[in-house]
């Protein structure tokens, strides 16, 4: 026991804080100074006999030792310690662990003052997105991660990278990809241009990498749990980073990416754009996307791209006098966490706190695989038209593991009848809507079930007595 829960340094901080030395504490417990000095350092076991004599002279809270407690005290400093304010220190498992073990009250602090940043957080977040246009903060930044950079530099590009489409365009020329299977074109093309060689190889050869290219030899390796689409655009994501590294360094020199790990990332995310223009090329997408009224499963067929593809694809359809709807796109986890997100719709999302739970893209979890279309109305009466569907990610084979993702693609109703979703649905009628907020703090309606915070417009009024389908929503009197 002694050794799991270190009583000694307990035992010896609450001395000191008693003033007591350990000759005294030795004589208050009827042991030799000695026998102290080895509990105090965790050299000596306490026996349930001794820890109650030392519990009474102490004062010490035998409740506190109990593991539960312990046990979620150290939780919740991992998790902590997980937040990337501590990222520069390294702080692992074990460092909470002893900390929690030697100076529990420290560890306590360490909690109150991370609930004190995260408040102070939350206010900097609610007032950024009061005065926030969607698209930049006024003088009031979130808590930037390379993610939240690169979204924000898509955002400001428009999601359209002329050079990478013309790049692509002329690939296709060069390689005759027209006339021939795409894959084999590819392969082709790295061997005869770049003298570089692609090999298949089988799951685990490559420690988990689906693909890697080692530049001394000249070599692709692909994994075999790749399908051919994916094998494609593992390929054309490549030749990406071969052939138009000068354009993805220039354009991501921004100066608002402000780390080596944005300018990496978003680097990743040029090479994608890059690679999914090769599979679904400007105007043969644009053209298949209007003439089948833009059905994102049918457009997968028929380009041999995945349902994410797709819907990122055409948010990208935004060249000047060849546009495409104004498609709004995000991708969000079970636990509710914005991984990727873009508008050219003009719809906002939250940046900084939790995303509106009527929201169709967090119920496309309980029914995955199923397209769920909705009308949503935002409280200042825009109304949209949003498809969500799950996607999950994981080749492997029975013991691999599997990502959930839901992917949400939307216009502005005023679009709505160019997509095959808007079929039977009446737009004009205002029950179709589905009330939808940015966030709760920011939304002012009252009658909503779901609602987790008050709104910021209004106090925190509660009435013991009284109780509506919510402690925030307000009752009749």
């Amino acid at each position: 026991m002694a050794t799991a829960l270190k009583l000694g340094s307990r035992i010896r901080n609450l001395r000191r804080k008693q003033g007591l030395t350990q000759a005294k504490l030795a004589k208050k417990l009827g042991v030799s100074p000695s026998y102290v000095n080895l509990i105090e350092h965790d050299r000596r076991s306490v026996t349930a006999a001794m820890l109650i004599k030392v519990a009474g002279v102490l004062d010490l809270d035998l409740r506190a030792l109990a593991s539960g407690d312990e046990q979620r005290l150290m939780a919740d400093l991992v998790e902590v310690f997980s937040d990337t304010v501590f990222e520069a220190h390294a702080l692992s498992t074990d460092d909470a662990r002893d900390l929690v073990a030697s100076q529990p009250e420290v560890a306590r602090s360490v909690l109150s003052l991370y609930r004190s940043l995260q408040e102070t957080r939350d206010s900097l977040a609610t007032l950024a997105s009061r005065v926030s246009d969607g698209q930049e903060t006024l003088g009031v930044e979130a808590w930037r991660l390379p993610s939240e950079e690169v979204s924000d530099l898509l955002q400001r590009h428009g999601n359209y990278f002329p050079e990478l489409e013309q790049g692509t365009e002329e690939l296709w020329q060069s390689s005759d990809l027209e006339n021939h299977e795409v894959y084999r074109g590819l392969v082709d093309y790295l061997r005869r241009d770049h003298g570089v060689a692609v090999e298949v190889v089988r799951s685990g050869e490559e420690r988990g990498a689906l693909r890697r290219y080692d530049p001394s030899k000249r070599l692709i390796t692909l994994s075999e749990v790749l399908p051919t689409r994916s094998r494609i655009f593992q390929l054309a994501h490549q030749i990406g980073l071969l052939t138009k590294g000068n354009v993805l360094d220039r354009i991501a020199s921004d100066e608002r990416l402000t780390t080596d790990e944005s300018r990496r990332l978003c680097r990743v995310a040029l090479a994608n754009y890059y690679a999914s223009a090769i599979l679904m090329p400007y105007e043969r997408f644009l053209e298949a996307a209007r003439d089948q009224r833009y059905d994102i499963e049918l457009l997968g067929h028929r380009f041999r791209a995945s349902y994410e593809q797709v819907c990122h694809r055409l948010t990208s359809m935004r060249r000047p006098g060849q546009e495409g709807v104004p498609f709004h796109f995000v991708r969000v986890d079970i636990a509710g966490n914005i991984s990727k997100r873009f508008s050219a719709s003009g719809m906002q999302f939250a940046r900084f706190s939790a995303a509106c739970p009527k929201w169709n893209v967090h119920a496309a979890f309980l029914t995955p695989g199923r397209i769920r279309v909705q009308v949503s109305q935002m409280p200042d009466g825009s109304a949209w038209l949003n498809v969500a569907r799950t996607v999950s990610r994981g080749e492997g084979g029975y013991r691999s593991t599997r990502a959930l993702y839901s992917i949400g693609l939307g216009c502005s109703v005023d679009h709505a009848r160019d997509l095959v979703y808007a079929d039977g649905l009446h737009l004009e009628s205002p029950d179709v809507a589905v009330p939808v907020g940015l966030t709760c703090r920011l939304c002012e309606r009252d009658d909503c079930e779901q609602r987790a915070f008050p709104p910021l417009q209004r106090s925190l009024k509660l009435d013991e007595n009284v109780r509506g389908f919510s402690f925030y929503a307000p009752v009749d009197e």
